[in-house]
């Protein structure tokens, strides 16, 4: 007997302390992946569902990285007008001396040289360019001081929570030479947290999506034909050719400071599906940051995206399987309209989660009568309402005020005049004594 109730108390100790253990989960309960590194996430691009997340709402810093927002700032001046790919900028002594600084990331720009914004932009892109960076700033803003203010407000805009921008390049402010912009200070830091670089990177591809033209390049040649030649190499290890080359990846950026240690936002596409990693600090066994891991560890987050989940696409026939779907249309000349959507609502679930995703159909209000029946008149290819799914687990979003939902219009595929008061009422009176008899 006490043997038994020894084994019994050792099963209760065991079972509390598996419950006080700190599993640590993907954002859909799977197996834990092998990420080492400050904080980590992947997101959906196309949704902004959260995937896999670790301390994604922690302040970090993020080095290079930061010339992802100067590539929005400038890539949104161009749309606005405000500045073009072929105007020509004169480095200025600050840009000059930062652009040839030893130890810092260049395109070397020489002294009152004038250089496009095309020139200057893949320099930034692909280089990593710091020098490159910097004189955009000026040409979108005048003075980088000022520039960093519009980094700040655009961060803001866009529903950025734990972010803080002090130069346009990404460099610490201590390794510029003294010359840090206006209203920062010299042991300021740029820093963001993981989600909040994955929300950068979603509005990146979504509102420019030319940004991946650049960003995929493995290499261009700077200037080509003249004395100052240079064959620029990306730093981003998943590209085609390159150490950790990875199918599918076009993007982002990569970083690399003393303070942020080892980053990088990337992104990949395969079948028409494109997944967003932010890896921040990324550190070896020996917890050393490590340059590789971060394109290892990304690898690992990518291959989770893709090979966990499959795309699954649901029509009117997931609701009922007809041949033609209707409606009733009870006041209607004729007393049901086909309804149709025009394409299927594909969504990313895991293999576990497939079969238990709803399907439904949720009519407009203002289409409705009292009873809960569509009225007439319908035009044809007018809306009426919406196809649903829903999903078994709780979706989270790198944004709140855009959560998506999983939606598609419904439409009526024909139109249907509204019947006469005489015929309505000849309806009415044989359904009075179609009940009572």
């Amino acid at each position: 007997m006490k043997m038994n109730a020894m084994k019994q108390s050792l099963s209760v100790l065991m079972i509390s302390l598996m419950a006080m253990t700190p599993f640590q989960e993907t954002a859909h309960g799977k197996t834990k992946l092998d990420i080492n590194a400050d904080a980590a996430i992947l997101v959906e691009a196309d949704t902004g569902k959260i995937v896999y997340k670790e301390h994604e709402d922690q302040l970090l810093g993020i080095a290079s990285m930061t010339k992802m927002m100067t590539e929005y700032l400038v890539l949104e001046a161009i749309e606005e007008g405000k500045i073009k790919w072929d105007q020509t900028y004169k480095v200025s002594d600050k840009v000059y001396q930062l652009a040839n600084a030893p130890g810092l990331s260049n395109v070397p720009l020489r002294e009152d040289e004038e250089y496009t914004v095309r020139e200057l932009y893949d320099a930034m892109v692909i280089k990593s360019g710091n020098g490159a960076a910097i004189a955009l700033s000026e040409v979108v803003a005048g003075t980088e001081g000022e520039f960093v203010k519009q980094m700040n407000a655009k961060a803001k805009e866009l529903g950025f929570e734990n972010f803080q921008f002090v130069n346009s390049s990404g460099l610490s402010n201590y390794d510029m030479l003294g010359m840090f912009p206006k209203g920062t200070d010299v042991n300021d830091e740029n820093m963001v947290s993981a989600e909040d670089m994955a929300t950068l990177a979603y509005y990146l591809i979504h509102d420019f999506p030319e940004v991946l033209e650049t960003s995929g390049l493995s290499s261009k040649v700077f200037r080509p034909g003249t004395d100052e030649e240079l064959l620029m190499k990306n730093t981003n290890g998943l590209l085609k050719d390159k150490s950790y080359f990875y199918k599918g990846a076009d993007g982002l950026k990569t970083g690399t400071t003393p303070f942020a240690g080892s980053t990088f936002t990337g992104t990949a596409e395969r079948d028409g599906v494109r997944y967003i990693s932010v890896i921040l600090d990324a550190k070896d066994e020996y917890g050393q940051p490590s340059s590789a891991e971060r394109f290892i560890q990304t690898t690992e987050l990518l291959d989770y995206g893709f090979d966990e989940f499959e795309t699954v696409k649901y029509s009117l026939n997931d609701i009922e399987k007809k041949k033609e779907h209707t409606l009733d249309v009870p006041d209607g000349k004729e007393q049901s309209v086909a309804i149709k959507i025009d394409k299927p609502l594909s969504i990313r679930v895991t293999k576990e989660e497939k079969d238990k995703v709803k399907a439904s159909v949720k009519l407009d209000e203002d289409k409705l009568n009292d009873d809960g029946t569509l009225q007439a008149p319908i035009e044809k290819g007018e809306k009426i309402g919406d196809m649903m799914i829903e999903t078994p687990e709780k979706n989270e979003y790198i944004f709140d005020k855009k959560q998506p939902s999983y939606k598609v219009d419904i439409y009526a595929a024909e139109s249907v005049e509204k019947a006469s008061w005489l015929v309505r009422s000849a309806r009415s009176i044989q359904g009075f004594f179609g009940k009572l008899f």
